[in-house]
């Protein structure tokens, strides 16, 4: 997608905002990705970035996606303390994030057409995202970095106490929709 100019190259510059223009762009972003050793904790995606073309806008999110029990619903108490999380980190920047939108934004793209389910639980999902307050927009994604730095902690903390170390081996065959999701969809992944 990008060349060594930095500049995005001409089969990827209709996709990106502001490149079809002029093909030059900074970028800075923060991505973390974790699979843990314990299966029962699950696999944790967070990422903030702040893309300029000849426009400029942040992204980002966070989501998780269990390795070994499938069946966590919206129900499950560590399911509600994560969405929690996200969407204080949303309400705390009223008029310029919008957690049910960005819930809704990250379900639909974290979403596997081939087996007709989700990727996992769920969490925030945002992009292009210019409130036309840069400093507001850049207190929001700074605080979506925070609010994962609070609660996945305490997620894996509290699922460690409860469900205490796993002895046995993971097997590949769980994670499989997170991997099929990052190679069959994922931008970044698409984009290299």
């Amino acid at each position: 997608m990008f060349d060594s100019a930095r500049r995005i190259q001409p089969e990827f510059r209709s996709q990106v905002q502001g490149a079809s223009e002029d093909p030059n762009f900074w970028a800075s972003g923060i991505s973390v990705i974790a699979h843990l050793r314990n299966p029962h904790v699950p696999a944790v995606h967070m990422n903030t970035r702040f893309v300029v073309t000849t426009k400029a806008w942040f992204g980002g999110g966070s989501d998780l996606t269990p390795v070994l029990d499938r069946r966590r619903t919206q129900q499950d108490r560590d399911t509600i303390a994560f969405h929690a999380a996200m969407q204080a980190a949303c309400d705390g920047h009223n008029g310029v994030a919008d957690y049910d939108k960005y819930k809704k934004w990250c379900d639909d793209y974290f979403y596997l057409p081939h087996r007709k389910e989700a990727r996992g639980i769920g969490g925030i999902f945002y992009d292009h995202h210019d409130s036309g307050d840069w400093n507001a927009d850049l207190a929001f994604t700074q605080e979506v970095g925070r609010a994962f730095l609070k609660i996945y902690p305490e997620l894996v903390s509290a699922i460690s106490m409860r469900r205490g170390p796993r002895k046995s081996r993971r097997t590949a065959d769980p994670a499989r929709h997170y991997v099929e999701f990052n190679l069959l969809y994922d931008r970044g992944t698409i984009f290299g």
